[in-house]
């Protein structure tokens, strides 16, 4: 017979919210393989100790009057219950390596795994950003190469490897029209922004100190021109736009946009997060475009970061290139790639930059992993992954069209995901709880809501990783869900039935997180 542990909990009670609809209750309150886990604190003993360590004989107290005055409060597990633990929430999660991953306007794509064996190989992970410069003349290569295949891929001038992520990268890009603004005495301080551009793009440009301005869409999802022609003048820095755009869709006006922006006077800045859809097809160069970060998660299969180790490289054009940030790579005379910072600006005649983004060279494991990727497939190779992340893109769409509300399906074919609404679902249900139900189907939801243009948006990217029987899989399992919600299925409201948890309220949790447990013996 069980007993309870120090906080009341015992084997076989189910933790409140533990979800039991698939069917009866089980003593362990795990249900088959999906394992029931309480927190570390309901199951080890605060009085306890995982491992047994003899008491410290003799040495001298090196704490300087710091010594802890109380018991530390952690529960004491063992190796195994530890590991135990750990892997049992990890099978809770949902990952790439499982199934599908249907995150519009992310690019949630398979990490080929050569990418890591190379990431891994002596030299690229030991290396350290405080080594002497000669020391690490083979990961300069590595940057120095990547650099030439970024340039090349978009037809630009310069490319700065030092930005962190694709924000970091707007904001690097934008810092550089700043500078060259300021170079010129020209004071302007407004930045267009379409309605159809990724969020953090007026974000960035408010964060750099201009004045952001709206520029309405087409009713196909596609940048006003005329607008926005209408709207330039002395005061505009720029224009930051997306392109493919979060609708999915590419802008046609590009080059027309570019050479009005130019002609009066301001930058053109490109958010290349979508990147993936048009590698090895379109130039962004070609298109009037000044600065474009690239996300190398999205496009060149590097780990999307998670808050970790991102990477946003920015190209940049001849207008802007003598003001991009410290340090970069070049090749001299001499052959060898050499690291150009403060102290050797001038050498490299590039005494112009603003300053710096960090404090070293960039992610050199993401760099490694994007290279890699690059070489494996090559400029054909690459020229195959935008055409198959737009094939299976619209296959998706085309295969749910008739079911769900494409908005933009009549206009003729998308880029790299297929954007749907909630229009026509029964009064009452919402694209929240196709999503709920989603995870029921064993798919991690779709991004909701977004871009805003839409009501009820759900944006789906299959990427070009995805073969046609896992998108008709999906396909299947969307078309159900769509079907129910337009029947007006109750049941809806209530999903997930079959995950570990029931559905959670995301707004509180995200305004009122519970980020410490209280035992509830001492309440």
């Amino acid at each position: 017979m069980s007993t309870p542990n120090a906080s009341g909990w015992k084997p076989g009670t189910p933790v409140e919210g533990h979800n039991a609809m698939s069917g009866p209750d089980t003593a362990t309150g795990n249900r088959a393989l999906m394992l029931e886990e309480p927190l570390l604190f309901e199951i080890g003993h605060v009085e306890t100790t995982g491992v047994d360590l003899p008491e410290p004989k003799g040495g001298t107290n090196r704490l300087g009057g710091f010594d802890r005055e109380a018991a530390i409060g952690l529960p004491g597990l063992s190796e195994p219950e530890t590991i135990r633990h750990y892997t049992r929430l990890s099978r809770q999660n949902y990952a790439i390596d499982l199934g599908l991953f249907p995150l519009g306007s992310c690019t949630m794509k398979h990490n080929p795994r050569l990418n890591e064996k190379i990431a891994r190989m002596p030299g690229f992970a030991d290396v350290h950003p405080l080594q002497p410069v000669d020391t690490v003349r083979g990961a300069l290569e590595v940057i120095n190469e990547l650099a030439f295949w970024l340039l090349d891929l978009t037809g630009m001038h310069g490319v700065a490897m030092s930005p962190k992520a694709g924000a970091h990268g707007e904001l690097c890009g934008i810092l550089c029209i700043r500078a060259a603004l300021e170079a010129r005495g020209d004071a302007r301080e407004v930045i267009l922004v379409p309605e159809s551009a990724h969020g953090t793009n007026p974000a960035t440009a408010a964060f750099a100190g201009y004045k952001v301005e709206d520029i309405p869409a087409t009713p196909e999802g596609r940048v006003d021109l005329e607008a926005l022609k209408a709207r330039l003048g002395p005061d505009v820095a720029g224009v930051m736009i997306t392109n493919p755009n979060t609708c999915g869709l590419f802008e046609r006006d590009m080059k027309a946009i570019s050479d009005a922006v130019h002609a009066a006077g301001g930058f053109v800045y490109c958010d290349g997060a979508n990147f993936n859809a048009i590698v090895g097809k379109v130039r962004p160069g070609d298109l009037g475009v000044d600065a474009m970060h690239i996300n190398l998660h999205k496009t060149f299969s590097t780990p999307h970061g998670g808050g970790g180790p991102g990477s946003g490289p920015v190209v940049l054009s001849e207008a802007l290139s003598p003001y991009g940030p410290l340090p970069f790579t070049a090749r001299d005379g001499d052959g060898i790639v050499h690291l150009v910072e403060e102290e050797n600006a001038a050498e490299f005649e590039h005494t112009k930059a603003f300053g710096r983004m960090t404090a070293f060279h960039g992610q050199m494991g993401m760099f490694t992993r994007a290279l890699a990727y690059i070489l494996s497939h090559g400029a054909d190779g690459l020229k195959q992954v935008a055409e198959d992340a737009v094939l299976n893109a619209n296959y998706v769409l085309r295969s749910l069209e008739d079911m769900l509300d494409a908005p933009f399906g009549p206009s003729g074919p998308c880029m790299h995901e297929a954007l749907f609404s909630d229009k026509g679902f029964a009064e009452g249900l919402s694209t929240l709880d196709l999503a709920k139900a989603m995870i029921d189907e064993g798919y991690h939801p779709m991004t909701m809501y977004f871009p805003l243009v839409v009501h009820g948006a759900m944006l789906v990217e299959p990427t070009e990783t995805e073969s046609k029987a896992a998108l008709d899989q999906f396909i299947v399992a969307l078309r159900s869900v769509a079907e129910r919600a337009k029947a007006g299925d109750e049941s809806l409201k209530t999903a997930p039935h079959y995950a570990p948890r029931r559905r959670l309220d995301e707004t509180q949790a995200a305004r009122r997180p519970v980020l410490a447990w209280n035992d509830p013996s001492m309440a």
